[in-house]
């Protein structure tokens, strides 16, 4: 895999600590998304969760990336879990450069046991393709680690599976 990027959104900073740390594991881009919102607090975290159950797209700054989102091999995007939905601005950043993206993977944050995988499905209506891989952690609980390494293990293997030439 020659060029992934990173993008993710976090209202409380425990989704940037995870994408930081395997954005450094991939030597790899990382980027912030932002709306321009302040979701911080109680009155944030409430206004956050209506949004998602709503499913309202507030507009996203566009990325400021080195190249263009198109030209990456695999974008792998995080979002914490809003409501049993991914967060307002990844589900905007999704609308609107999902069907340019080569190849997406998903790093899903959440804070209950609820894996939430349902999120990855959510996600997969504004893209072209399928998920490459996808995560879903709860930062700082028991095995975290494990499933981090294991979605690393799986993004560092796309692009290698080599094509079966029976004949």
């Amino acid at each position: 895999m020659s060029e992934i990027l990173c993008v993710y959104y976090s209202r409380t900073g425990r989704t940037e600590t995870l994408m930081r740390e395997i954005a450094g594991e991939l030597d790899c881009e990382l980027v912030k998304l932002d709306d321009g919102v302040d979701r911080s607090g109680l009155g944030g975290w409430l206004n956050s969760g209506r949004q998602a159950m709503a499913r309202k797209l507030p507009p996203v700054k566009p990325p400021k990336t080195k190249r263009p989102l198109e030209d990456y091999d695999l974008v792998i995007i995080g979002t914490p879990v809003w409501a049993g939905r991914c967060s307002a601005p990844v589900r905007s950043f999704l609308l609107e450069y999902g069907e340019t993206l080569r190849q997406v993977a998903y790093v899903i944050t959440r804070g209950s046991d609820m894996r939430y995988e349902e999120v990855f499905d959510q996600m997969d209506m504004y893209v072209c393709k399928p998920r490459a891989a996808a995560v879903t952690i709860r930062p700082n609980a028991v095995g975290s680690t494990f499933w981090r390494q294991e979605f690393l293990t799986a993004v560092r293997s796309i692009g290698k599976e080599k094509p079966d030439h029976a004949g």
